[in-house]
């Protein structure tokens, strides 16, 4: 792209935008196109290096997959995936939903932009049909049609009030087997007794009709349900008791309105102080007790061949502790299951942490097939793509 200066010299853009001015400046043209070779050699290289050192992040038995960068959100968060091969993320803390694609399937999504913005917390997506749904801290929303046309027009319903505190008030959402919404409320406290608070509910798409499933649920930040249809998910243990209890939790719902302890007893094994008026032995034990204050979030089953992995399984985000004397967590675990029990828990991803510095810090996974699935990262600000397959260019 030729430019014509002011003083009758002649430029040509060596960058994509065309940029002379900024990136050739006066040299002489016949160094114009070294210049732009090396910037784009030296580019190439530092794009290959980093690629390399993800890569590093890998535990041996994902050292056959791939770990790349899928996009940059900030505060990414819950993730869905729409009708038409869109990805929507959820913020915490930038209020904000966006919505990505990777539309020709190179393993980066080149489209990306805010779908939603000015919301109170909108944690939680999910998509149900061709509408897509958003939990903020006091409503769940619904926006008619826009999981399929992120491009159509903006419609929120509001089909549901929720309570307001904003501790724990992250909520998770996620659309069900059963055609229902399923919604975390979590304990606003670090331990307490609060009617309505520490449970998990479901309602239909309207919001007309509501239904606790499960009770005595202090932190649940993910959600899955197996081929069975049953439902799985985590829970993170209550702070302040030390290092290394009460345990975090993976649980399998036994049946609706199954109570799993909270605030009596933490991890089906530890009988809080301050709640101790009732035994352990009376509540739904975890199907997986883990390592104290790992705060396992996001989960996601894989069947049998995903990922070239064996075994079916969860595919498990542990966001990572905030205040043990030294850090745990900060990885993506990988939990077997055989005949409905989980038999072996192993690390896929581990490069979060590396010396007590935190690179970053999983929070949800979304399969997008049998091949590739993404993790979001609200510390790096990242969505991350492990598959089964080569890195793009």
């Amino acid at each position: 792209m030729a430019k014509a200066y002011g003083d009758g010299r002649m430029g040509y853009g060596c960058m994509p935008d065309g940029n002379a001015d900024v990136w050739c400046g006066s040299w002489p043209r016949w160094a114009w196109p070294c210049v732009c070779a090396l910037f784009f050699a030296l580019t190439s290289c530092a794009d290959g290096a980093e690629a390399q050192s993800y890569q590093a992040w890998l535990a041996p038995p994902a050292r056959h997959l791939q770990w790349s960068l899928w996009a940059d959100v900030p505060d990414a968060r819950s993730l869905a995936l729409g009708p038409a091969g869109h990805v929507f993320a959820g913020n915490r803390r930038k209020n904000k939903v966006w919505v990505l694609r990777d539309a020709d399937a190179d393993g980066r999504a080149e489209q990306r932009q805010v779908l939603l913005e000015d919301l109170d917390m909108p944690n939680g997506v999910a998509v149900l049909g061709d509408d897509l749904y958003v939990a903020t801290l006091r409503h769940v929303w619904r926006y008619p049609g826009l999981a399929r046309d992120p491009q159509g027009p903006v419609e929120p319903q509001a089909i549901r009030q929720l309570p307001g505190e904003r501790h724990h008030g992250w909520r998770y959402l996620a659309a069900g087997p059963d055609g229902w919404l399923y919604l975390t409320i979590g304990a606003p406290c670090n331990v307490c007794l609060e009617p309505g608070f520490a449970r998990i509910e479901r309602f239909t798409p309207d919001g007309s009709r509501v239904e606790v499933v499960a009770e005595g649920v202090r932190n649940s930040v993910g959600l899955a349900w197996d081929a069975q249809q049953r439902l799985w998910f985590t829970d993170n243990g209550r702070d302040w008791l030390g290092d290394d209890q009460p345990p975090c939790e993976i649980n399998l719902l036994p049946n609706s309105g199954a109570h799993f302890g909270f605030p009596y007893c933490h991890g089906g094994v530890v009988i809080d102080p301050a709640f101790d008026s009732r035994s352990c032995a009376e509540f739904v034990k975890p199907a997986l007790s883990l390592q104290a204050h790992v705060a396992p979030l996001g989960l996601a089953f894989l069947s049998a061949g995903d990922l070239g992995l064996d075994a079916a399984g969860l595919v498990v985000a542990e966001h990572g502790s905030w205040n043990r004397s030294s850090k745990v967590g900060y990885r993506l675990m990988f939990a077997t299951l055989e005949q409905g029990q989980i038999r072996s828990y192993q690390p896929l991803v581990t490069g979060f942490l590396q010396d007590e510095q935190v690179l970053g810090r999983p929070v949800d996974v979304l399969r997008l097939s049998e091949k590739a699935l993404l993790v979001s990262d609200d510390s790096a600000g990242r969505i991350w793509m492990l598959s089964d397959g080569e890195p793009s260019d």
